[in-house]
């Protein structure tokens, strides 16, 4: 099972996790210094949601920048409330 939305394809990507130490110079320090440059893993934040999908429902992997630009639409758990009709 891959890290990758079924909807935007986004993927996780390598980059670096710098570690600094001092005070930087612009508040009256020495400036910042790198101590440490080692590599990390930036991964999409997947949920699995139920969605409507090609005219039905399916469960997929989604992440949540597609969730919350209105991408994907959320399947409907159950019918709202109705009164009966007398």
């Amino acid at each position: 099972m891959t890290l990758k939305c079924d909807i935007c394809g986004k993927v996780p990507v390598v980059g670096h996790a710098v570690c600094q130490r001092g005070k930087p110079k612009y508040l009256g320090g020495n400036g910042r210094q790198t101590t440490g440059i080692s590599k990390r893993k930036f991964k999409p934040n997947l949920q699995k949601i139920r969605i409507q999908f090609g005219g039905g429902v399916a469960k997929k992997r989604v992440c949540t920048s597609c969730i919350r630009s209105g991408n994907v639409q959320k399947a409907v758990v159950r019918k709202p409330f109705t009164l009966p009709s007398a």
